[in-house]
């Protein structure tokens, strides 16, 4: 099982670029980020739940009533952290508030193991975990400083968006332990991962009616997504496995190994996604110090495991 959740973790870390291409596609469509967010869920949720169903364990859902209250939030996370990412990308820019992200997940995910938080088997900071948690926090700032200007849209003024997107990353793990206590508390994985992705949408979709009734937000249109490639539809999917494999993989190998790789394969996949173009997405040549990054990412997550 250990030795399965580490390529499966790199691989659910890669598709969170494929999830980056294909909302960025369906936001376009539908003309407002919160709407194609809470589609992209919708679609996850609709997913899980057919796995669920096919491997007949859709009726642990029935066990819900059994578990705490608060392990069934874990989705809110995910509501939390989109609207961070809205809210940061015009503000810092999208590398300099993805390295904030990394550093947030990594220092969330550090304290969890030490400290044995939210049922994560308590691992407390050796030698090896600190200078491989070190590594991946400078690897972070590596691909931040590798970006032409990115470093330059951080200041003192900016300090309160840097605490949010420090705590937007720091959610993540969070959210990863929590479904895992809520896999628990029911013990079907899918029927989990439906749930956390039903409260993420009506989460999101309570973000995007506040949204259009205060910020005067443009409601979501249809009239798109006939013009749209179908790889459009593949956020939600995306979602759904690295959800899934995060919180199967934290009991088993710890909240810094699983968030470790994850961001590893996220950052070697925006690397090719940025070098060729893929989903419609500009292209950006990898700066050296960039690659620098991603490897001592790899080398970092490596070091934590003991690889």
């Amino acid at each position: 099982m250990e030795t399965l959740l580490i390529p499966a973790s790199l691989v659910a870390g890669a598709l969170l670029a494929v999830q980056a291409g294909a909302n960025a596609q369906l936001s376009k469509a539908v003309g407002s980020p919160f709407g194609a967010t809470a589609i992209q869920l919708s679609v996850g949720t609709i997913a899980l739940a057919i796995i669920a169903a096919l491997t007949c364990t859709l009726g642990a859902l029935l066990a819900v009533d059994d578990a705490r209250w608060w392990h069934v939030l874990g989705g809110t996370a995910s509501a939390f952290y989109v609207v961070s990412t809205i809210l940061l990308f015009p503000r810092l820019g999208a590398v300099v508030s993805v390295g904030l992200f990394i550093a947030g997940q990594m220092l969330a995910s550090l304290a969890l193991d030490h400290f044995g938080l939210l049922g994560v088997p308590a691992a407390p900071l050796g030698v090896p975990m600190l200078i491989g948690g070190l590594a991946v926090l400078g690897g972070a700032a590596a691909i931040v400083l590798g970006q032409t200007g990115a470093a330059s849209t951080l200041s003192a003024s900016k300090l309160g968006w840097v605490a949010l997107a420090l705590t937007a990353g720091a959610v993540l793990p969070v959210q990863g332990a929590v479904n895992a206590l809520l896999r628990a508390d029911i013990g079907a994985p899918f029927a989990v991962g439906t749930i956390s992705f039903l409260v993420a949408a009506l989460s999101m979709t309570a973000v995007l009616i506040l949204a259009m009734a205060l910020l005067k937000a443009p409601a979501p249109g249809l009239t798109g997504v006939s013009s749209m490639p179908w790889w459009g539809w593949l956020g939600g999917f995306a979602g759904a496995i690295y959800v899934t494999t995060v919180f199967v993989g934290m009991p088993v190998i710890g909240a810094s190994a699983v968030v470790g790789f994850t961001v590893a394969g996220q950052q070697a996949a925006s690397v090719l996604v940025d070098r060729y173009g893929w989903f419609r997405l500009p292209r950006r040549p990898a700066s050296i110090l960039r690659l620098a990054g991603v490897a001592a990412l790899l080398a970092g997550v490596a070091v934590i495991k003991g690889l």
